[in-house]
């Protein structure tokens, strides 16, 4: 497995087994039998394209693209949008995606974040409970 710890100029293309842990200045096109962990950052856009698999743990600026028979799982953070043209897309729920996520055709799974219920206090829990109000009262009577 070829890994790439500094920074890169200009577009790549991955067509083996890659581990991104620096920084890409341009866009990144992933091909048949190419298998890319991208740990660091790429500053331009993702193109994923048929017999191509990704896994983003890091950050892309621009768009990712999922063509036919590709695969990307996308734990990081996306800063445009992730299209899903007919491959294979998941989404943890750990990730981000600043713009908007589109499925043309394809397998797109969104991971739900799990959300606890707050219970509802009985009247004891709400006597030990701060007020905003009591709490800045108090610090005001701790400074004179």
């Amino acid at each position: 497995m070829r890994e790439e710890r500094g920074q890169i100029k200009g577009d790549v293309v991955v067509y083996e087994a890659f581990t991104l842990w620096g920084s890409v200045a341009g866009d990144v096109k992933v091909i048949k039998g190419g298998k890319m962990y991208l740990r660091g950052a790429i500053y331009g856009n993702l193109t994923v394209e048929p017999g191509g698999r990704v896994h983003i743990l890091g950050n892309v600026s621009g768009d990712v693209n999922v063509l036919p028979k590709a695969k990307v799982i996308h734990s990081g953070i996306i800063g445009g949008d992730a299209i899903n043209e007919g491959g294979r897309l998941f989404i943890d729920a750990t990730a981000r995606i600043l713009g908007k996520t589109r499925t043309y055709s394809g397998d797109t799974e969104i991971k739900k974040k799990v959300e606890f219920g707050d219970p509802i206090p009985d009247d004891e829990a709400r006597k030990r409970m701060w007020r905003i109000d009591d709490d800045i009262d108090h610090r005001k009577r701790l400074q004179k």
